[in-house]
């Protein structure tokens, strides 16, 4: 592989990751948004606007929850490839000192 490739920052490697988290950050700007219209309309000291606070809260929490799901599931198949690659090396290694 390229020096490119290996320097590039680990956290832009991720597609999907990179993905889910924009995803996440609409859903958390939509949520909010769409709080502050009901509130406008409805006033924010009343009980409408306080269950739209936590209803946003609850939403915007699972949603953070699932990314951080997203995010494990899609580091899994690499983590399973770079350690099956290093057992490899080693057993070659291994096999090489042998002879």
């Amino acid at each position: 592989m390229s020096k490119e490739y290996n320097n590039r920052n680990k956290t832009d490697d991720n597609l999907v990751k990179k993905t889910s988290k924009e995803a996440k950050d609409l859903f958390g700007h939509t949520v909010d948004t769409s709080g502050k219209i009901v509130k406008s309309i409805s006033g924010e000291g009343g009980l409408i606007g306080k269950t739209v606070d936590s209803s946003g809260r609850i939403l915007k929490g699972t949603a953070d929850k699932a990314n951080d799901v997203i995010g494990k599931t899609s580091d899994a198949p690499g983590k399973l490839y770079r350690g099956a690659k290093s057992r490899l090396s080693k057993k070659e290694n291994n096999e090489e000192k042998e002879k």
